[in-house]
């Protein structure tokens, strides 16, 4: 099946106020799954190049957010790409190198990092990639996954327009009997589960690091926020913390532009949300992942939509602080600022964080120009 296109679909109203949050009417915390294999970061740890990315206690802000430590988790730099997406492109591959050995081709749609990983691990085993990009994608962005020898499709329309191209330039039945091309797509719908599934599992690593590091710092988590756009990076979250002995309140944060997250969560069923344009190109989806759906709305604390100013503050301050992020990285500093510190008269401050509480964020991204 490919995924389904946006006619038919009902579209939340795009008429939404600037920032806003939703809280979880139930008890998140208490919710259970099963953790990734332990595998994952066992293959990770043999790349080459492999070493844990750093995790950078910023007290300034703690003092800020009235938390005892805040760290920040700095993906700016990730096996050579400027973003985490490679842990889970690289994973993904792998599996599906192991279930068949006859792939000549990874095809992918992507907001940009995702597919130049999918790129960069496809040039490294002398494969080839096809990438497909919405119209809308940065001219540097596309040349940086040119520059990783990608073929790459410009699609008009947007993300969700790109992810139906790459879908059907790789799971037509033409293309099943052709070139030997596989679909390494981050994003799931009905009848495509699988290798999604192996791209959140990549993710895990980041989040095993956390804890190492974590240890070694005296700390646990109490609040852990990470960016979402169709909801990956968060369902990892979520199966690492829910199916581990520590289970801290999670936030995700998403553009306000592009708050599909947000809407399915209040419409109880996912919906397709209509996306502008924003500095958070990463994030700029419109529908949450079908693999990643049942986990966010069972295990989520809070979701929080932050604007490209909120965003852009955000990251000229943790530049400030030695932490070069990018806007889709620093969405976390502005999320939590919102939900933690900047809360509107008549709302209440959530997430049952205090003085004492270490909150975690996931910059997922490198500033824009870094290699």
């Amino acid at each position: 099946m490919f995924p389904a296109d946006s006619e038919g679909v009902s579209p939340a109203s795009p008429s939404v106020p600037a920032s806003r949050v939703w809280f979880a009417p139930w008890p998140a915390r208490s919710w259970r799954c099963a953790p990734a294999p332990s595998e994952v970061r066992a293959f990770h740890t043999a790349l080459p190049g492999y070493a844990p990315t750093p995790l950078t206690e910023l007290p300034g802000l703690a003092k800020e957010l009235g938390v005892g430590r805040v760290f920040v988790k700095d993906e700016s730099m990730r096996l050579g790409l400027p973003a985490f997406k490679a842990l889970g492109a690289y994973w993904a591959i792998e599996k599906v190198l192991r279930q068949r050995g006859d792939v000549s081709c990874f095809v992918t749609a992507t907001d940009g990092n995702h597919g130049r990983a999918v790129a960069r691990r496809a040039r490294q085993l002398d494969r080839r990639a096809h990438v497909f990009v919405p119209e809308a994608l940065s001219p540097k962005a596309i040349a940086a996954i040119t520059a990783e020898d990608a073929e790459v499709t410009t699609v008009s329309g947007d993300y969700d327009e790109a992810v139906r191209a790459a879908a059907r330039a790789a799971l037509s039945p033409e293309a099943a009997s052709g070139d030997g091309s596989a679909l390494i797509q981050d994003t799931a719908w009905p009848g495509y589960e699988e290798v999604p599934r192996w791209i959140a599992e990549g993710y895990s690593t980041l989040f095993a690091e956390i804890d190492t590091q974590l240890a070694a710092a005296s700390a646990e988590p109490d609040l852990v926020a990470v960016p979402v756009g169709v909801g990956s990076l968060a369902q990892a979250a979520l199966s690492h913390y829910r199916g581990g002995a520590h289970s801290p309140a999670l936030l995700a944060v998403e553009p306000d532009s592009a708050a599909c997250v947000l809407e399915s969560l209040v419409a109880g069923e996912p919906v397709t949300v209509a996306t502008g344009t924003t500095a958070m190109a990463g994030l700029n989806c419109g529908t949450p992942s079908s693999l990643a759906w049942p986990l966010l709305s069972s295990g989520l604390d809070a979701v929080v939509t932050v604007t490209d100013d909120m965003a852009s503050e955000a990251e000229s301050d943790l530049r400030r602080l030695g932490v070069r992020s990018g806007p889709c990285g620093a969405a976390t500093l502005a999320g939590a600022r919102r939900v933690l510190s900047r809360v509107p008269a008549g709302e209440e401050r959530g997430l049952g964080t205090g003085s004492d509480s270490t909150v975690v964020l996931v910059s997922t991204d490198g500033a824009p120009g870094m290699t």
